[in-house]
């Protein structure tokens, strides 16, 4: 008898189990009948319409994304900027800190030889800054070639010498470079 229930049983359990799957199989084709039918629903005005609706979405998603990386971009610059004035206002100090000691010394007496000496010293000193980092004077000298490149023409006179034509006859104002790019051009006079 324990045999014949248990294998009662199992046919019950067969039974049981058999019973979920077709109703599995009969809900999973009502289910793509449905989804069928509304995709027939949708006439091409309705598609068009969606598909629009999906571009305007990822253009509007596309279009914030890139505005955030803009300001991000433009913020990160800001400061790059002030940290790169605050490195060279830091070197630049120690040249302040001389002119006021060499301001001190000239109220009081002393020789101008000594004041000129420790002048130059400062000015020596600022210029080896200037060129650590990265700052190049610009040759511009009398009789050099006038290259629009690094120089700017104030005004042109007759030249006094032959030679002189279409060349630098004078320097008003030295120019600069930082890195070969030019920051400041070189002001001439050149001869016509």
């Amino acid at each position: 008898m324990a045999k014949n229930n248990k294998k009662a049983d199992k046919k019950s359990e067969e039974t049981v189990v058999e019973e979920p799957q077709v109703k599995n199989e009969e809900t999973v084709e009502e289910q793509e009948e449905q989804n069928e039918e509304p995709q027939v629903e949708l006439s091409a005005e309705e598609k068009l319409q969606a598909e629009v609706a999906e571009s305007k979405d990822k253009y509007l998603r596309l279009y914030s994304e890139f505005e955030n990386f803009r300001r991000r971009t433009s913020k990160e610059k800001l400061e790059l900027i002030n940290s790169a004035n605050e490195n060279l206002i830091k070197d630049l100090l120690p040249v302040l800190d001389d002119f006021e000691r060499a301001d001190q010394s000239m109220t009081e007496e002393a020789d101008i030889k000594s004041v000129k000496e420790g002048v130059d010293l400062i000015y020596n000193k600022f210029k080896g800054i200037l060129e650590q980092k990265g700052v190049k004077k610009i040759e511009a000298d009398k009789g050099s070639e006038f290259d629009v490149e690094y120089h700017e023409a104030i005004t042109q006179i007759p030249a006094p010498e032959e030679e002189l034509k279409g060349k630098v006859v004078d320097v008003i104002e030295k120019g600069y470079q930082l890195n070969d790019k030019v920051i400041r051009f070189a002001k001439v006079v050149t001869g016509a």
